[in-house]
């Protein structure tokens, strides 16, 4: 009697850098943050609140963003992607996702790269100045998917347009909203949301980071440090 093949070990998921925004508004109950849910059937954190947010595409590197980044923000987002791209790819994700542009009127210098099509046709061009790094995680492993996330905070004035209006955003996130900071820990919420939004919370309230936080599951070993 034969013996039974033997099972190879499943390949490990590539690791995809990623971007996440952070849009922050002052309400009547005090500092309010977007949220949307992402569907039942999705393969990554289903039925779960998060921030807009997604992978980075390759064309993300080609934006000309009419502003740059922070300098503090661009040493901060060393690493073996352009921070340029990781920005562009939190921007044109806030895009998608919940149809908010954070952008200036203008003329693009090129031609809009695959997925900005939209953005450049409202006579706008992305602004990365408000961006502000404040947090990266790596998904630990085992997870269907893994990525390298940047947070970016951003405040909602710098929406071109009304901040309320969902309407040119794909179904990707359901139940879009503000939701104060008191009140944003009743949704369902992956675990790694709940820790940036302390972190959130201490920038809101005036607080100081003493580096940006950095939960690495990049190894065998989960470490925590902060980037300087």
């Amino acid at each position: 009697m034969g013996s039974a093949p033997v099972s190879e070990a499943a390949a490990p998921q590539p690791i995809r850098p990623a971007a996440t925004i952070i849009l922050t508004r002052q309400g009547p109950g005090g500092p309010e943050v977007l949220m949307g849910q992402r569907g039942a059937g999705a393969a990554f954190m289903p039925s779960k609140y998060v921030f807009p947010g997604g992978a980075v595409d390759a064309s993300d590197a080609q934006v000309p963003l009419a502003t740059p980044l922070d300098p503090l923000c661009q040493a901060r987002l060393r690493g073996d992607i352009a921070a340029e791209a990781l920005a562009a790819a939190a921007l044109r994700e806030l895009f998608e996702e919940t149809g908010l542009a954070l952008g200036v009127p203008g003329t693009w210098p090129v031609a809009p790269p695959e997925g900005w099509a939209g953005f450049a046709a409202r006579g706008l061009r992305p602004v990365a100045d408000g961006l502000r790094f404040v947090f990266r995680a790596i998904t630990p492993p085992g997870r269907p998917r893994r990525f390298d996330a940047r947070f970016f905070l951003a405040d909602a004035a710098q929406v071109a347009g009304d901040a309320e209006d969902f309407s040119a955003a794909c179904d990707e996130l359901s139940h879009l909203h503000w939701i104060s900071l008191t009140e944003v820990r009743s949704l369902d919420l992956p675990f790694i949301t709940e820790v940036v939004l302390s972190e959130v919370t201490l920038l809101m309230q005036g607080g100081v980071q003493p580096g940006v936080p950095f939960f690495d599951n990049s190894g065998t070993v989960p470490t925590f440090r902060r980037i300087d």
